[in-house]
């Protein structure tokens, strides 16, 4: 084990390096989040407010093309990193197709939407797991500091999702829905810009495609021979429970991808989002708060970056001091206009803010719940993360119980949304996470990169279904009602959820003491 030496290790307790890609992948979740919060709305909304009158089918059917597809040119994004270009080189050529490609969105043609959508998935996939690569490439002499590293950078795309929903959103509410998505389309030229040239602070490491053999792989393969003494039905077993693991997982995420589908037709057409007198002041009070206060910590971690860089990277900390005062404008501009009215009339994709927000507040929880003595085990985790999940949509199904069988429109109160983002986000936590971690643990060395590949292949399964049973809203709320709508995210999480807890004895025996 290396030791730590405080030349490197200078901001906040990590390298400074780690923050520049923090920033890098902060304005890539920007613009993700950003334009996947307007994307139904904008489809599906009218002539009159500026959209396209899309059946929500065919809105929710092209959105689930579209994320499920994000998850599957990553595994073709890094062979070629790997090969051809190096990280540094691959995350910049993916910045640049999905600035071209937000911009071409921003266009509202139809043509220039599927060149657009078609680009965002090429650029994601050489964008999203090289950065990760360098952020693993910075610490690889400190394996022991990688956990904290990682956990900030995931606060980097925590904090661009927040970002990016609510001022994508506020632009294309107040706007247009061109400026909201030229706005992601902005944020991911910047990031691509800071990245760029800041790319020196970063040395060798993804300078270059790999050329011989890593140390990694050395290691995987010194590994790989002790693991032959390892009785084959042991591993086996592990295997089993990985599969196990991810048939479950399918099911979680065709419920919990909703957010973007029909939870936000539900938020826009559903829900009261016009508020007066004492709840319009105390909405304002708290979108306030969250607004300004996110934005004072990041900003604060900026400075703290510009006074250890700015020497060495300064167009890079332009770039970046550019970025953050457009965005500090923005925000001063969207609470300049909400806080005088006597009403508050919430944005429908305000909603999905929740869920970073909530993620934030909660992680610290569940990871002191983890360390400690009242830790369950994998498949008790999962089988609570599926009942949470079950229970935020009992209270859609719950809330929306008074809507009338093929309703259009109606008023149902927002605490339902709030309260089924909060139960989601705590499903999440108990399993999003904590399936990367056990993956890693399951899987011997050698066979890590393409068991992570398969874990992609879960998520994109899932956000296919998520679109694909999400596209018949309209039929069965006219069939049926909006609450059984719901219902049925309700019943099949919480179900799957108890079968894994009944199951949790075999699976721990099939883990052979891995915990």
């Amino acid at each position: 084990m290396s030791t730590v030496t405080t030349n490197e290790f200078t901001l906040l307790g990590h390298k400074p390096s780690l923050f520049v890609l923090f920033f890098t992948e902060m304005w890539e979740r920007f613009s993700y989040y950003g334009m996947r919060a307007i994307f139904v709305l904008f489809l599906t909304a009218s002539f009159a407010d500026g959209g396209w009158e899309w059946t929500r089918e065919r809105a929710i059917g092209l959105l689930g093309i579209y994320t499920s597809s994000v998850y599957l040119t990553p595994l073709i994004g890094g062979y070629i990193a790997d090969k051809f270009l190096g990280y540094q080189k691959a995350v910049a050529i993916g910045a640049l197709a999905m600035t071209l490609g937000h911009a071409a969105m921003a266009m509202e043609t139809e043509m220039t939407l599927y060149l657009g959508i078609g680009l965002l998935i090429i650029g994601n996939g050489l964008f999203k797991p090289n950065v990760t690569s360098i952020v693993s490439g910075l610490y690889n002499k400190y394996p022991e500091r990688k956990d904290g590293a990682f956990t900030i950078f995931y606060m980097g795309v925590n904090a661009g999702g927040f970002l990016g929903v609510l001022l994508c959103g506020f632009l294309a509410t107040n706007l247009s829905y061109s400026w909201g998505f030229g706005l992601a389309g902005i944020f991911m030229l910047l990031g691509m810009l800071q990245f760029w040239f800041g790319r020196s602070i970063f040395g060798s490491i993804g300078a270059e495609a790999s050329k011989k053999e890593s140390n990694v792989e050395i290691e995987s393969k010194v590994e790989e021979r002790i693991e032959e003494k390892v009785p084959s039905n042991v591993q086996r077993d592990r295997y089993i429970v990985v599969a196990i693991l991810a048939f479950f997982t399918v099911f979680f995420w065709a419920a919990f991808e909703q957010a973007s589908g029909s939870m936000n037709i539900f938020a826009r057409d559903y829900t009261q989002r016009t508020l007066g007198g004492d709840a319009a002041f105390i909405f304002k009070i708290v979108d306030t708060l969250i607004t300004v206060i996110p934005l004072g910590i990041i900003t604060w971690v900026l400075l703290k970056l510009f006074g250890q860089t700015f020497k060495k990277i300064s167009l890079s900390n332009i770039v970046l001091g550019i970025s953050f005062l457009s965005i500090w404008g923005i925000a001063i501009w969207k609470l300049y206009i909400i806080l005088p009215e006597n009403n508050a009339e919430i944005e429908a994709s305000w909603f999905l803010i929740l869920n970073s927000l909530f993620i934030i507040g909660l992680a610290p929880l569940f990871s002191k719940w983890w360390e400690s003595k009242f830790n369950p085990s994998a498949a008790i985790k999962f089988g609570i993360g599926m009942i949470l999940l079950g229970i935020g949509f009992g209270a859609l199904a719950y809330g929306s119980s008074s809507i009338p069988q093929g309703a259009k429109t109606a008023s149902v109160s927002l605490i339902w949304l709030v309260l089924a983002y909060l139960f989601h986000t705590m499903g999440e936590l108990c399993l999003s996470p904590v399936g990367l971690s056990y993956v890693s643990k399951l899987v011997p060395p050698k066979k890590i990169g393409m068991m992570f590949g398969m874990w992609y292949l879960v998520n994109a399964l899932g956000n296919f279904l998520a679109a694909k049973i999400g596209s018949y809203i309209d039929v069965i709320v006219n069939e049926f009602s909006m609450s059984y709508f719901f219902l049925i995210f309700t019943i099949i999480p919480a179900g799957v959820g108890v079968i894994l807890i009944f199951i949790s004895p075999l699976i721990k025996r099939l883990m052979h003491g891995i915990r």
